[in-house]
């Protein structure tokens, strides 16, 4: 992503955040497939290959997600603590989480804040008591995010489901219906 992709990412966390709230989704009538993409961007789809990455959480401990995927599967949650639809999605993602783990599920919460906001990224975690690892997207040398762009980020909360076969199990852009995101969990571990 370029850096004018970069600025434009700010205006689309708006957008999602007022149409996942509903305010303009009651007066236009959009949908999720009006949510404006950056430039040509898109979304991976369920069955395309998942892309490996390497970062450290907010604790400095590494993740690759290629070492990790055939042993757990993966909700990736791309965020920022800009994104009130982010805010209202994070509970039930822990209580996923916290019901899920001992099964085989890790959440991998990807903060596109940069690293300038970890502070507040930290204060927020800390403050809600999120258990689940979190992580800030880094800029590569040609500014764009290292693990945002390959997944084809376009807005937050973006969620990608990986199975344990490294593959896009569920892809979501938009806040997410809970019961229709424990299925696809469910699913995902065999269950």
């Amino acid at each position: 992503m370029a850096r004018k992709s970069l600025q434009t990412l700010l205006v689309v966390i708006g957008a999602v955040a007022l149409w996942s709230s509903g305010a303009i989704a009651e007066q236009k009538k959009m949908t999720p497939l009006d949510i404006p993409m950056i430039g040509d961007i898109e979304m991976l789809k369920p069955g395309d290959k998942a892309p490996d990455f390497t970062l450290e959480d907010i604790e400095g401990r590494t993740f690759q997600l290629s070492k990790e995927v055939p042993q757990k599967v993966h909700l990736l949650v791309f965020w920022s603590i800009f994104c009130e639809p982010c805010k209202a999605e994070m509970p039930l993602i822990e209580r996923l989480y916290e019901e899920y783990r001992d099964k085989g599920f890790e959440v991998i919460a990807v903060a596109l804040d940069g690293e300038p906001m970890k502070k507040s990224i930290v204060g927020l975690v800390k403050q809600q008591g999120y258990k689940f690892r979190v992580f800030i997207d880094k800029l590569a040398p040609d500014e764009s995010f290292v693990v945002a762009d390959p997944y084809g980020v376009a807005g937050t909360p973006t969620l990608y489901l990986v199975g344990r076969d490294g593959k896009i199990a569920f892809a979501e852009v938009g806040l997410t219906d809970k019961d229709v995101l424990e299925a696809e969990i469910r699913k995902a571990l065999g269950r």
